[in-house]
This record gives C-alpha cells, sequence and structure tokens, in this order.
C-alpha cells in the first residue's frame, strides 16, 4: 500500500551559486559517504547535479512522509548508488517502508520524485 508521494525541483543556478560561494550547501545536506563521492567527482557540471539532485531527494522524502524538513534533517537521509549505479535511499526509523526513489537532470534543473510503501 502506497504511504506517501513527494516530489522536488531545483534550479541548477541556485546550486551552482552555492557552491562557488562557500560550498556550506554540501556540508549541511550530505552525509559523510556521500560527501565523499561527491569530493571524487571532477566535473563541476557533474557536482552540481549530483548535490542538486540529492537536495530535491531529501526535499521529496520529507514530503513523502508529510514532516518536511525540520523534522526530519538532510543528514538523516542518505542516498548511494546501487551496484548499478541507480540510486538509493536509505532513512533511519523508516525501515518498514520500501522507498523508490527517482533522481533526473535537465539543463536547468534537477528533479527527484520518492514513493513510500508499507512492506508486508
Amino acid at each position: 500500500m502506497i504511504k506517501g508521494i513527494g516530489i522536488d525541483i531545483i534550479e541548477l543556478s541556485r546550486i551552482r551559486k552555492s557552491i562557488q560561494k562557500n560550498n556550506r550547501l554540501g556540508e549541511r545536506v550530505l552525509t559523510a559517504p556521500e560527501m565523499t563521492l561527491y569530493k571524487s567527482l571532477t566535473n563541476d557540471l557533474r557536482k552540481t547535479e549530483y548535490l542538486a539532485g540529492r537536495f530535491a531527494a531529501k526535499e521529496a522524502f520529507s514530503k513523502a512522509v508529510g514532516s518536511g524538513i525540520g523534522k526530519i534533517s538532510f543528514k538523516d537521509i542518505q542516498i548511494m548508488p546501487d551496484a548499478n549505479g541507480a540510486p538509493k535511499m536509505n532513512v533511519g526509523g523508516y525501515e518498514h517502508l520500501h522507498i523508490f526513489i527517482s533522481i533526473t537532470h535537465s539543463r536547468d534543473y534537477a528533479v527527484a520524485q520518492v514513493v513510500l510503501e508499507e512492506k508486508d
């Protein structure tokens, strides 16, 4: 049974400006393993897409559970690639849910959608 659905969109230009300014957004949004992966990226566009995608996905999750960011922290949510490179989301305290996630990018935006399903 579907328990929640959330979607978020963010402008890549907004993330790019934050990275160029001081990159505190990355420190605020990414967990340690996500930050390690982020720092390993050598292409500035890919770094922007990665951070924007994680930001949007974490916002989408908070919308799917109905709490918004604040009651749940960005760092409570971790998104790492699986063996095929697809994003997999893990959130402590939500092990009773299957979390389905999709992240996409265009030239100007990153979009993420999260669907939550009750486990049997």
